[in-house]
């Protein structure tokens, strides 16, 4: 969260350029599934959660506590979860990483993919729980989702690195 800032009357805060590009980015990555992509083998990973993690551990203050909200509504309505899924889940992992963040006294790359990693594994997970019956067999699809997609948490972590960079820049 920023901290308030007090301005001299008739002056406005200074909006900077990953206000917007921070969701616009998670929205961007949540509509690449409506891609039409032909899979043997259903490891798609969810990018809009990639997009939410890597900006959350790369920049705190780039997006707001109540952001998973909508961003996971988004996500919900293009990715045939149950409505509110993503939006509660993305909600509960934007708060761990908080708490976990208030507890550690100096973080690196290594322990942002750890926590991008349980972050990731417990979306899908009860995602699965709350999306299909425990008859499906789908566990080891599930499996190969979650490693897939802890694999390309780095390439998420490194774009929003990126456009972050090309903000701060201007």
């Amino acid at each position: 969260m920023r901290p308030p800032e007090f301005l001299p009357l008739g002056r406005t805060e200074r909006r900077h350029r990953s206000d917007w590009l921070a969701p616009l980015s998670i929205v961007v990555g949540s509509l690449l599934t409506l891609l039409p992509l032909v899979a043997t083998f259903p490891v798609l990973p969810p990018f809009g959660l990639l997009m939410l993690l890597a900006w959350r551990l790369h920049r705190a203050d780039a997006l707001r506590v109540w952001a998973p909200v909508p961003l996971g509504f988004v996500d919900d309505l293009v990715s045939g979860q149950p409505l509110g899924s993503a939006m509660l889940l993305w909600t509960l992992c934007f708060l761990a990483i908080d708490v976990l963040d208030t507890r550690l006294v100096w973080r690196d790359f290594w322990q942002d993919w750890l926590m991008a990693a349980g972050g990731i594994g417990f979306v899908l997970i009860a995602g699965r729980l709350l999306a299909s019956p425990f008859s499906a067999h789908v566990d080891t699809a599930l499996l190969m989702q979650i490693i897939v997609t802890t694999a390309l948490f780095p390439l998420a972590y490194q774009l929003a690195l990126r456009l972050d960079r090309d903000s701060a820049r201007r």
